[in-house]
C-alpha cells in the first residue's frame, strides 16, 4: 500500500440495518501525531502495519506495535498517539448497525477487551484496499462493501489474540498533562504550568513522562508544536513566521532552528518538498 494517506468516507445514500460501513482509511503518521480525546458515534477498529504508539481508553493505556490493533467503542472517550521515534502506520475501519455489538462480541472484543493481535495483516489490508476500490454510489459497490465488511470481521476472528490491558502507574497524570499541552501548546506555556495544572511536582512529572512516553515533558511540548507546525505548512499558505507564532514560537529564527533539528530541513524547504510530492501523487484527507 502507498505511503500516502488514503481515505474513503461513504456517502449516506444507503444504510444497512445489521452491519453498516461508515468509513475506512490508511495513514503513515508523523511523529506524535494524535487524535483526541474524542468520543465516537460508531465503532472503529485500527490495525497497526508498522511502528508503534499508545492508546488510552478511560484509565487504561496500551502500548501497541505492528501486528496489533485497538477497538474504539461508541460514546467512549479515547486518545491515541504515534510514537516520537517510531511512529505507527495503520489502517482503520468504522462501522455501526444493530448487530455490530453482537459481531464485536463474537470476535472476542468489547468492554474491557479493546486491544488484540492478529497475523492476518495482509488479508485485512487487501480488504481495505478493495473497499476503497468500490467507493462509488452504485448499488453494486455498496453491496460489495457490505460483503467486504463481513469478510473483514471473519478475517480478524481467524486467529485473534486479545491482549491484556497495561495499567500504568501515574497514567492519569500523564493523560491530564497531555491534554493540557494539546490544548495550550500555541501559548507561551512552561513545564511548570503543566505540573501545576495536574497538581504534582515537576520532577515527578518528568519521571512519569520518561516512563510512559520515553521523553521529557519539554521534549513532548516541542514535538507537539513542531508536528502541528509541519501539518500547517502542508495544508495552508500561511507565511512561515505566522506558522511559527501559531505554534508557540514568537521568534521565527528559534522556530526554524528547532524545525530543522527535527525534520532535517528548513520549514521553507519542507513546504516545497510537500508541494513537489503533491504534484506527483493523489493526496488524501486526514482521518480527523
Amino acid at each position: 500500500m502507498s505511503e500516502r494517506l488514503k481515505l474513503l468516507v461513504k456517502p449516506a445514500k444507503q444504510r444497512f440495518k445489521d452491519l453498516n460501513f461508515c468509513f475506512c482509511g490508511y495513514e503513515a503518521c508523523e511523529p506524535l501525531h494524535s487524535f483526541g480525546p474524542a468520543v465516537r458515534a460508531n465503532y472503529l477498529i485500527h490495525f497497526i502495519v508498522s511502528g508503534k504508539g499508545i492508546f488510552y481508553a478511560g484509565n487504561q493505556s496500551y502500548k501497541l506495535g505492528a501486528g496489533e490493533g485497538f477497538l474504539i467503542e461508541p460514546d467512549v472517550s479515547t486518545f491515541y498517539q504515534a510514537d516520537a521515534a517510531d511512529p505507527w502506520t495503520y489502517f482503520w475501519i468504522g462501522f455501526d448497525g444493530e448487530k455490530a455489538p453482537e459481531i464485536i462480541s463474537k470476535i472476542g472484543l468489547g468492554n474491557t477487551n479493546l486491544t488484540f493481535h492478529s497475523t492476518q495483516l495482509e488479508e485485512m489490508e487487501k480488504i481495505i484496499l478493495e473497499i476503497i476500490n468500490h467507493s462509488t454510489l452504485a448499488n453494486y459497490d455498496e453491496l460489495m462493501i457490505e460483503s467486504l465488511m463481513y469478510n473483514f470481521m471473519a478475517t480478524i476472528s481467524k486467529d485473534i489474540t486479545v491482549l491484556g490491558s497495561e495499567r500504568i502507574k501515574g497514567n492519569e497524570y500523564v493523560r491530564q498533562a497531555v491534554e493540557y499541552i494539546q490544548a495550550n501548546y500555541a501559548k507561551p506555556i512552561h513545564i511548570q504550568d503543566v505540573a501545576d495544572y495536574v497538581n504534582i511536582n515537576r520532577g515527578y512529572l518528568y519521571s512519569l513522562f520518561m516512563k510512559e512516553l520515553d521523553m521529557s515533558p519539554q521534549e513532548y511540548l516541542r514535538n507537539v508544536r513542531l508536528t502541528r507546525a509541519s501539518e500547517q505548512l502542508n495544508v495552508t499558505d500561511m507565511p512561515v513566521e505566522a506558522v511559527a507564532a501559531a505554534n508557540g514560537y514568537p521568534d521565527p529564527a528559534v522556530f526554524t532552528k528547532a524545525f530543522k533539528k527535527m525534520h532535517g530541513i528548513s520549514p521553507t524547504r519542507y513546504r516545497k518538498r510537500t508541494e513537489e510530492i503533491s504534484n506527483r501523487s493523489i493526496i488524501g484527507q486526514n482521518e480527523e
